[in-house]
């Protein structure tokens, strides 16, 4: 999904620009945040991650010493699918857009996760002139300039995903 990392990485970089102190957690990555769940049998209850962006994408990497075959799995509630997810395994979702959750390993196990993602906060922040939503609209001085029509912005995240089309030759 190249036009969708390159949105976040220029959040990311404007984000860098406004305040040169800030830190990218990993070289080169296009995802504002990391999160660790170190177990030591991490299980999520299903949820919708409703404050990262909207239309981003989350790297979930799973890692440990379980029987993905038995349990671990991923489970997309809302599309009715569930997935093996072995230790050492990443998958990318739109964990804002899709409730998610994985089922419990068995005792004696170990699993653990790491959560790549990034905020709709920052986003909001960047397209906000660095300043919060609030500010924002009282410094509009029209109305309508604080305003986004809520499908143009979804046409606009939905055309950030690839398409079959851009991957034949």
């Amino acid at each position: 999904m190249p036009l969708l990392a390159a949105k976040s990485d220029a959040t990311l970089t404007a984000l860098k620009g406004w305040n040169p102190s800030l830190q990218r957690n990993f070289n080169d990555s296009v995802f504002g945040s990391t999160t660790y769940n170190f177990g030591p049998s991490v299980v999520c209850d299903f949820h919708v991650d409703h404050l990262n962006w909207a239309a981003g994408i989350c790297a979930v990497t799973s890692g440990g010493s379980y029987d993905y075959k038995q349990g671990g799995h991923l489970v997309l509630k809302d599309i009715k699918v569930i997935l093996e997810f072995p230790p050492c395994t990443t998958i990318l979702l739109p964990s804002a857009a899709i409730k998610h959750g994985n089922v419990p390993i068995q005792h004696g196990e170990t699993r653990i996760s790491m959560t790549q993602y990034t905020a709709g906060g920052l986003l909001r922040w960047v397209n906000y002139g660095f300043k919060s939503a609030e500010e924002f609209k009282s410094a509009a001085t029209d109305v309508s300039s604080g305003v986004t029509d809520v499908n143009a912005r979804w046409a606009e995240f939905i055309s950030l995903y690839s398409k079959l089309s851009d991957f034949t030759i």
